[in-house]
């Protein structure tokens, strides 16, 4: 039985509506899922919430419903976005799935008798909105947390604590041999630098916090939420039916080939995590990327500056593929990245109006014009530019994709496209037909509409919906994107004697 290449997005926290942040997380991982599905891979694309820990019974209680009501509620939101964005993932899971607790409670007692977890005092200074202890130097004036600018609390209990410290060379190796573990290399450069400065045990309970996984030794204290948190990646691989163990979880498709996760939380998944997966005898996923933020109009996204951003109102507005192309492209992964509505109508009106929609649909106008619809039967030879520029540009596509880069990936496809443009203007078609030269005619259309099928096999992931569209005006009977194949980005697989659609605009301007 062949592996499938697992793709996860962070789980995400149900503490409020989801946004453009966490939207873009999982339209990259989505893409991903696609690309591999393309080539006929077996994929598994995981997503989900995280629903325990003290922020989530303390917003419950303000808002005056049980905590798992207020789960219930924010969790629909989630799969309700996913689907406006046509996000198509095969797994959704939620921490408070009572399988969920079953593979926590199997991983726990693996790492409890590897003799990694103990109990001791934990004094310092709690961030209710992080879940997470700081040193008096990590905060601001009167302890306020940094990130959310509120006081935090004192705290002195007994708390389980986990042996990170034990694992420090493990990790330090893992990273000099494994360079490609994290992703892009400043991620991986910022967590060297953070486990050089030594690492210390961290606390993997809480006390007094009701709305969690009970300790299996000791339920009046519940699980710390990140360390339940991150053994969601394993129970997620359970496939319905499946009786909810670890090591039943473990034969669906561990290690997972890609966590893609916020730069902020990356420590928790290029330190926490991997120790923890020693700790319990398990293999390591395959990657781990970090990607950038997001500003609008080049400032910091919040509710106070009124400059949020709504993926539904997005959506809404531009359709899935124009949000999708834009956030995908636009940013390269791994680097922050900014939304201007200006550069979006810009991008999006030059790149998939003009240069790709144009190109299509006036080629299929020549097309009718000059030879009865149909594609013709040509001889392309080795040397015909388009297609010696096609078989460059696919190489560089598929690389992209491994990384993942779409900024490249689109790039590829673009590149094509535009001269494709250059192509067509260069060899006037139109001027040829008048001179009776019919041969080189059909070779022009069709080594243009050639170039237009592979450049929309290598945005399908990025822009499932488009491709489709202009596979169809190429006289394919193609209806889902299961029905797209990477196989056929070879190029002069465009069938002769193939009858088109009526051309029409692929996408249109956004005024």
């Amino acid at each position: 039985m062949v592996s499938p290449f697992v793709v996860t997005t962070p789980i995400y926290y149900v503490n409020a509506s989801p946004h453009m942040g966490s939207a873009y997380t999982t339209m990259v991982a989505d893409a991903v899922a696609r690309y591999h599905r393309l080539r006929g891979e077996p994929v598994l694309m995981i997503t989900g919430t995280d629903e325990h820990g003290q922020k989530i019974e303390r917003t419950a209680a303000e808002r005056g419903i049980p905590p798992q009501q207020h789960c219930d509620e924010i969790a629909a939101e989630f799969v309700a976005l996913w689907q406006h964005l046509g996000i198509e993932y095969d797994r959704f899971i939620r921490t408070t799935d009572p399988r969920h607790l079953q593979v926590v409670n199997d991983f726990f007692q693996r790492v409890w008798e590897q003799g990694d977890i103990y109990l001791a005092q934990q004094q310092g200074w709690y961030c209710v909105g992080c879940e997470t202890f700081y040193d008096e130097s990590e905060l601001g004036e009167n302890h306020t947390c940094l990130i959310h600018l509120k006081p935090t609390e004192w705290r002195d209990e007994p708390n389980y604590f986990f042996r990170l410290s034990r694992y420090q060379e493990k990790l330090e190796a893992l990273y000099r041999e494994q360079p490609d573990f994290i992703l892009p290399p400043s991620r991986r450069n910022e967590v060297i630098n953070f486990v050089a400065q030594g690492l210390r045990d961290f606390s993997i309970s809480r006390l007094n916090v009701s709305w969690g996984i009970p300790v299996p030794r000791d339920p009046e204290q519940t699980i710390y939420v990140w360390f339940d948190a991150l053994i969601n990646y394993l129970s997620a691989l359970l496939a319905p039916g499946d009786e909810p163990r670890l090591e039943v979880a473990l034969q669906r498709g561990w290690p997972a080939s890609l966590h893609l996760v916020g730069k902020d939380i990356v420590r928790f998944h290029a330190i926490y995590w991997p120790a923890m997966l020693m700790s319990a005898g398990l293999p390591l996923p395959k990657r781990i990327f970090g990607h950038g933020f997001l500003t609008k109009d080049g400032q910091k996204m919040g509710k106070s500056l009124g400059n949020t951003l709504d993926p539904w109102q997005l959506v809404n507005q531009y359709g899935r593929d124009a949000v999708r192309y834009y956030f995908l492209k636009e940013i390269e992964l791994g680097k922050d990245g900014d939304f201007s509505e200006a550069r979006f109508r810009d991008l999006l009106n030059a790149d998939l109006a003009n240069d790709l929609g144009n190109l299509l649909n006036r080629s299929l106008n020549m097309l009718k014009k000059y030879r009865d619809y149909s594609i013709p039967e040509v001889t392309i030879p080795p040397d015909h530019p388009l297609k010696v520029l096609a078989e460059q540009v696919i190489p560089m596509a598929e690389a992209a994709y491994e990384i993942p880069n779409f900024t490249q990936a689109a790039e590829a496809a673009l590149t094509l496209v535009r001269s494709s443009n250059k192509y067509l203007d260069s060899e006037a078609p139109w001027t040829k037909f008048k001179q009776g030269e019919q041969q080189q005619v059909e070779m022009i259309l069709y080594a243009v509409l050639e170039s237009v099928r592979i450049a929309a096999l290598i945005l399908a992931p990025i822009t499932p919906e488009l491709s489709l569209t202009i596979w169809r005006q190429l006289g394919y009977g193609v209806l889902t994107f299961a029905d797209l194949h990477w196989q056929d980005i070879t190029w002069g697989s465009l069938a002769a004697g193939q009858v088109p659609q009526a051309p029409q605009p692929v996408f249109q301007r956004l005024g």
